[in-house]
């Protein structure tokens, strides 16, 4: 049921990352939030092993349409779709996050300077998305660029729309920069559902000893509160 599938897509993963008073950072006053796109990129699990024969035909293929390609003879293959469609909701939704709590900038991640028409397409419907909401700052920024800046300034940083893969690396990154996972509230939205988790996942070797930091639990809890509309009770 496409209906269905579209309800249930949760395309939007959500990672508010906030120093606190008593966790020990080498930072203060860190305020951002990653918005990761969910369901695209390298992520998609469009992957072929290598030595199979399906991964010889895709690698065929691509000597086929791109004679230049130089691929060596034992590669695994994975396929970086990423599209118009995905890619605008996704930034619509950045922006639409920064609109209604009181951000004042949106940074589109990418490797467009590289990849020109997977992440040059993100950068690009990127743009095209800023133009509809002029009150709020919109810039780019280069990946690895954006690994030293978040090191080096990250107080210039506030909301960051990024692909799947980087969105996973920039997001650990940033929960280190407020004191780590144990610290992170998630949240994963849709069109017509959401999933609240901490970002970390199970830590079995210290169950029952009374070390474990409820904070990224308790703070996920928060999030889904505001999203019922319950800002003052989050």
């Amino acid at each position: 049921n496409v209906a269905l599938r579209k309800e249930f897509d949760l395309y939007a993963c959500l990672r508010p990352c906030k120093t606190f008073k008593g966790v020990k950072s080498r930072y203060e006053n860190i305020d951002l939030v990653i918005v990761r796109e969910n369901t695209e990129d390298l992520y998609a699990g469009i992957e072929f092993q290598r030595d199979t024969p399906e991964c010889a035909r895709i690698i065929e293929t691509i000597r086929e349409l791109q004679p230049k390609a130089k691929i060596r003879e034992h590669c695994g293959i994975s396929i970086k779709p990423i599209s118009v469609e995905g890619t605008r909701r996704i930034v619509e939704f950045a922006f639409q996050y920064a609109e209604k709590n009181g951000r004042k900038k949106v940074t589109a991640v990418h490797k467009a300077n590289i990849m020109k028409h997977t992440d040059g397409l993100w950068l690009e419907v990127s743009r095209e998305v800023a133009t509809k909401h002029p009150k709020i700052e919109f810039e780019d920024r280069i990946v690895d660029n954006m690994c030293m800046q978040l090191v080096q300034k990250p107080e210039l940083y506030d909301v960051l729309v990024l692909p799947n893969l980087y969105g996973d690396i920039l997001s650990d990154l940033c929960a280190g920069l407020v004191g780590g996972l144990g610290v992170v509230p998630g949240a994963n939205l849709g069109e017509g559902c959401a999933v609240f988790e901490a970002v970390h996942g199970s830590a079995p070797d210290i169950a029952g000893k009374r070390l474990a930091n409820p904070s990224a639990l308790i703070l996920s809890a928060a999030l889904l509160v505001r999203h019922l509309g319950e800002g003052q009770k989050a």
